[in-house]
């Protein structure tokens, strides 16, 4: 049986720093996650750019083009992709092997092994996004940001907010995942979907990743709404995650 939190000792602070480098080791030896993230959203990318068409400014999608939008798409996805197909892994995998369980008996808090998991795994989605970033800048001459600040603030509210989500809803993450995908525009530019689609989409944690980052790269700093949005999902998916975690 697991020590109660009241009779469990304080762990040294040192022991985090431990854990995190521990699973920093285990990622760079399963670079599933990197892989994955960057490789489709980059691909998707070269894709896009090399495309024509994809180059051509449109009335419909507020003088931008095809692949003017695309890009915070690819942004939101590998973040997304990420989050939802590689961080849940070690957590369940540390369960069913019993690593959780021999965890609980140790002074480490519950949310030190969480929040572990989510440095490590931001680091990962920080690399996706600045890989994207460089390739669109470099190879396919896309415009640097209009607000650097801005762009800074929304990608990592928007890591906030989806290295959380699976946490929070690691039964249904199939379920989840591709409605998300939907509404960040990826299979059809959210400027072309119906007026309440749009609406929903902008209060979706990717939709309004992307909203965030699009303004940010093509106009100037993102306004409030889409910033509070991801504030909110960090929040409540942090604390759902944090107060359903289970060592077994």
């Amino acid at each position: 049986m697991s020590l109660s939190m009241a009779a469990r000792p304080m762990a040294p602070r040192a022991a985090f720093g431990q854990i995190v480098r521990n699973e920093a080791r285990l990622a760079w030896r399963q670079p599933a996650g990197l892989i994955v993230g960057i490789g489709i959203s980059v691909g998707l990318l070269v894709i896009f750019g090399e495309v024509s068409v994809f180059q051509q400014s449109s009335a419909r999608l507020g003088g931008l083009s095809a692949f003017d939008v695309y890009i915070p798409i690819l942004i939101a996805f590998a973040i997304a992709i990420i989050a939802f197909t590689y961080l849940p892994g070690p957590l369940v995998s540390y369960r069913e092997q019993g690593i959780l369980r021999r965890l609980s008996t140790t002074p480490v808090p519950a949310s030190w092994v969480l929040a572990a998991q989510l440095v490590v795994q931001a680091c990962l989605m920080l690399i996706s996004v600045l890989v994207l970033l460089i390739v669109s800048i470099v190879f396919f001459g896309v415009n640097t940001p209009k607000s650097p600040g801005g762009l800074i603030l929304a990608v990592v509210l928007s890591i906030a907010a989806l290295a959380r989500t699976p946490g929070a809803a690691r039964g249904i993450m199939a379920a989840v995942l591709y409605p998300l995908l939907f509404f960040s525009g990826l299979y059809y530019p959210v400027q072309l979907l119906p007026g309440v689609l749009q609406d929903i989409s902008h209060y979706t944690p990717l939709g309004a990743a992307v909203q965030a980052i699009q303004i940010s790269m093509n106009v100037g700093f993102p306004p409030v709404t889409p910033l509070l949005v991801l504030v909110a999902y960090a929040l409540v998916f942090g604390f759902v995650a944090k107060r359903f975690f289970r060592w077994e």
